[in-house]
């Protein structure tokens, strides 16, 4: 896996989250603040002319179509909820593991010499593929170089496809908020990854391959032994399907969000078809990888999603601004 890649698009997210946050502080709502609507069941004429000529001197939802109060400029509500402190902690403990696993990735140590005998004696090779599980065995052997270029193609795009959402409306109104969800996704993946790269042994597919074609200095080196799991596939499917998970939220009511779906599903598989192909990974190395990206990919989001507000309704009686009473209900929203 290109590890590098993943993390200069970390850094880069992480740049943009920054940016995006600072410049949206300035209209953001408190959120202890509670709105209260009093709808009086007498005099409500009084009332609301009185707002109306009374809108410079009272806070709160202005009527004069010339200015535009705080909650005006808040186009949509956000499904989720961010944290500083638990989310700052989750995505730095998420790069500070990944850091770790790195780490343990350039540790690791070669094929064993007295292993290599198993993967350059022909029959000693049979066996060993005989013993692969029935998913892999006909993936033992891969080993092109073309294919390894062409998977890295879909790869890089995918951390694009989450940014390309940034275009629509409702999510365009919480960008920090998302690109922010975006990191620590992308952080929890990449912690996943390295670390057990970096523990669990399991020879690549090309690894098998006693044609000639692939160079023994190549087939033995710790990189052949990182097999388990599909770096490239979790990291794809983390982006497609955050992306696809937190569109649908966004906009529960949208159509097509099939098609979205699907592509969310269809890029990371291909990838995963050229990582086999280019006999790097195994189907089930693959399997793995996707699920857990996938898994990520939605489960961050969905961790993040809002409890149910608290909104009372409730019998209200006092008197207006203008000194008139009145008697209703009144709805409350509390964020």
């Amino acid at each position: 896996m290109k590890i590098t890649t993943l993390l200069s698009a970390l850094l880069v997210s992480l740049n943009l989250f920054a940016q995006q946050t600072n410049s949206k502080s300035t209209t953001a709502i408190n959120q202890n603040e509670t709105i209260v609507l009093h709808k009086g069941l007498t005099n409500f004429d009084d009332s609301f002319s009185y707002h109306q000529t009374q809108e410079d001197n009272i806070p709160g939802i202005n009527f004069h179509s010339n200015y535009k109060t705080i909650f005006e400029t808040q186009k949509s509500d956000s499904p989720y909820e961010w944290k500083w402190v638990r989310d700052g902690i989750w995505t730095g403990a998420a790069l500070g593991a990944s850091a770790y696993g790195l780490i343990l990735i350039k540790n690791k140590e070669d094929l064993p010499s007295e292993e290599e005998i198993n993967f350059t004696d022909p029959q000693l090779l049979q066996d060993k593929i005989d013993n692969l599980p029935f998913l892999d065995k006909w993936l033992a052997g891969k080993h092109s170089e073309s294919a390894n270029s062409i998977s890295d193609i879909p790869f890089a795009l995918s951390f694009a496809v989450p940014f390309a959402f940034l275009f629509d409306d409702e999510i365009n109104d919480h960008t920090g908020q998302y690109i922010g969800l975006y990191i620590e996704s992308l952080a929890t993946t990449a912690a996943l990854f390295t670390i057990t790269a970096g523990l669990v042994d399991r020879s690549r597919p090309y690894v098998y391959d006693n044609s000639g074609d692939t160079p023994n200095d190549r087939r033995f080196k710790n990189n052949g032994q990182r097999s388990f799991y599909s770096g490239h596939v979790a990291a794809t499917a983390t982006a497609t399907f955050f992306a696809a998970k937190a569109f649908s939220d966004f906009n529960p009511d949208a159509n097509g969000k099939i098609f979205i779906w699907g592509g969310a599903a269809v890029l990371p598989a291909a990838v995963g078809v050229f990582r086999m192909e280019a006999g790097q990974h195994f189907l089930s190395d693959v399997l793995v990888g996707y699920v857990l990206g996938a898994g990520t990919g939605i489960l961050v989001p969905e961790l993040h999603k809002k409890k149910n507000e608290s909104i009372d309704i409730y019998p209200s009686s006092g008197t207006s601004f203008n000194g008139d009473s009145y008697n209703g209900m009144a709805f409350r929203y509390t964020f």
